[in-house]
């Protein structure tokens, strides 16, 4: 029995590796569900409308790429890694809060493991990588900043600044995908959204900025 019917979820939403036509554990209410939730979530090509997407999806995005950046960053000074030790771990936690703050929701709403583990790697894996080489090129270039230590203002400042700045690179890449129906699309065709509001995780991104930036001059001067 075909999972998905013909025109509706698999049809539009583009995964990296395929998607089987029959999923496991998916009931049919769920099936219904999906369908229903696409009909009201088309997706913007252009203009206002698909930038303010862009920035929507790629604010969602950061959340998960801080939190997994901070930890590993903290993590690695404290425990005394080496920069590229602290580097490899901050990355590998960005990607796995990114992914995870992505699936919850899902797998709250009853979609099964089998459906939402290609959704959250074709919504997050560009925007998580583009963040995770601006962030932690700025942490390597900035002098100093990955050996602070956690007490220090321009560890926590160059971070801050960094992060911010990565936001800034993710949202061009987010809004190339979403024109082409790929990348955010394949939450948004869902319906599910979780996380913190996206204007709340707006301000700490200006605020993180600004704070960064400012450390960042009264190192300079």
């Amino acid at each position: 029995m075909s999972f998905y019917p013909q025109g509706t979820f698999k049809d539009t939403v583009a995964y990296p590796w395929g998607v089987p036509d029959t999923m496991p554990g998916m009931a049919a209410n769920q099936e219904h569900a999906i369908a229903t939730s696409h009909a009201g979530h088309e997706m913007p090509t252009g203009g206002r409308e698909l930038t303010t997407l862009s920035v929507s999806a790629t604010l969602h995005c950061l959340t998960g790429c801080a939190l997994g950046e901070i930890a590993g960053m903290a993590i690695g000074t404290a425990l005394g890694f080496s920069n590229p030790g602290t580097v490899i771990l901050s990355i590998v936690l960005a990607f796995a809060f990114g992914y995870s703050l992505t699936s919850l929701p899902l797998l709250k709403s009853g979609l099964a493991l089998a459906t939402v583990i290609p959704i959250a790697l074709a919504s997050d894996t560009f925007s998580i990588a583009t963040m995770e080489v601006v962030d932690n090129l700025i942490m390597v270039v900035v002098p100093g900043a990955l050996n602070a230590g956690l007490n220090s203002i321009l560890f926590w400042g160059s971070l801050s600044f960094a992060l911010a700045v990565a936001f800034v690179f993710a949202v061009p890449v987010n809004r190339w995908l979403i024109a082409r129906g790929k990348g955010h699309t394949a939450v948004h065709k869902t319906g599910v959204h979780g996380g913190p509001p996206v204007r709340l995780v707006g301000a700490i991104t200006i605020t993180a900025f600004l704070f960064g930036s400012a450390v960042l001059l009264m190192e300079v001067f």
